[in-house]
């Protein structure tokens, strides 16, 4: 069997996860996989804490360079030994089984790349539970193939990535997505294998979910600066997430404007828009919660509004920056 199974390089790009970092590459190491067909690379950004030496105690290849995770990707590419490509990140672990559930589907018809579902690591958290049941619904919207998917959980061939043009290393987040667009164009897909499973460590707080969020609003705005066409969403960020952000934002300017004593009626639009969102919030989290028999999951009303004034702060902070041209 072992002369069929391809050999792997897998790329994980690590940067302060000392948490998480032994128990990720045990998954790699514990893969059932022929010996000697897996060769893992860690790039690491320049942690601060234990990641690297814990790193070190396995038989890994360690680079250190101050890199963001695109660069890096290009960065550990240049040096890898083999032909396809493994990506899971650093706060990740895989089950068993995945990569050779993966690699049963890389040779199928313009397949560039397979990629399979997320769970939830941190379980016992309930933010992180909530977190991992929103992406699981949204993952379920995937078919047999997508355009594109995220990194923590990727198998994709080197000689397509190259064809692409390699990883946009002015995005520092939503380079996925980015990819994904210049992938399809390209005529190739990305084949979707659930039963391959990676486990996310979530975010355990709604400071540590709006930090993240910030992050994606900010380079989400810059993805349709490059890309307008992928404001329209796709199956896993749809468009209903991206207005919501445009949503929020009417209801402030309304909010405001309606300080004006002739234009107090726009406070009237203000309340229509919020009890809208509130309706739209309460109704998903409660269908999430029923669908997962777990009544924690309302805490995806705060999740969502988290997310939503994260996204819109990190467009407001884009657009400064571009309209300041500071913006690269």
């Amino acid at each position: 069997m072992s002369d069929v199974l391809p050999k792997v390089s897998v790329i994980v790009c690590s940067m302060n996860n000392e948490e998480t970092i032994e128990e990720c590459l045990q998954s790699l190491l514990s893969q059932n996989y022929p010996q000697g067909h897996i060769e893992i690379i860690l790039v690491d950004g320049g942690s601060k804490d234990r990641t690297v030496q814990i790193a070190k105690k396995y038989p890994v290849k360690v680079h250190q360079v101050t890199l963001n995770c695109p660069a890096a990707y290009n960065y550990a590419q240049r040096i890898a030994c083999y032909s396809i490509l493994g990506f899971v990140d650093s706060d990740a672990k895989v089950e068993a089984d995945w990569l050779r559930k993966l690699v049963t589907r890389i040779d199928e018809e313009n397949v560039g790349g397979v990629s399979g579902s997320i769970d939830t690591w941190n379980v016992k958290n309930p933010w992180a539970r909530s977190i991992g049941y929103e992406l699981k619904v949204r993952y379920c919207r995937i078919g047999r193939y997508t355009g594109r998917i995220a990194t923590m959980n990727l198998l994709l061939k080197r000689n397509v990535i190259e064809d692409v043009g390699g990883w946009a290393e002015d995005m520092p987040s939503q380079y996925d997505t980015e990819f994904g667009y210049r992938l399809a164009l390209k005529g190739y897909k990305i084949a979707y294998e659930p039963t391959a499973v990676c486990y996310h460590y979530n975010r355990s707080t709604l400071q540590k979910f709006y930090r993240q969020q910030l992050q994606y609003g900010k380079n989400t705005l810059r993805l349709y600066f490059k890309y307008g066409v992928l404001a329209r969403g796709d199956e896993i960020t749809d468009v209903g997430m991206n207005i919501q952000p445009i949503w929020f934002l009417v209801s402030v300017i309304s909010f405001l404007l309606g300080v004006i004593p002739f234009l107090r009626p726009l406070w009237f639009l203000t309340g229509i828009l919020s009890l809208t969102l509130l309706t739209y919030y309460v109704y998903s989290s409660t269908k999430i919660a029923v669908k997962f028999k777990d009544k924690s999951a309302i805490r995806l009303v705060l999740l969502y509004y988290v997310r939503a004034i994260a996204w819109f702060n990190g467009a407001v902070i884009t657009t400064i920056t571009y309209l300041r041209g500071k913006l690269k």
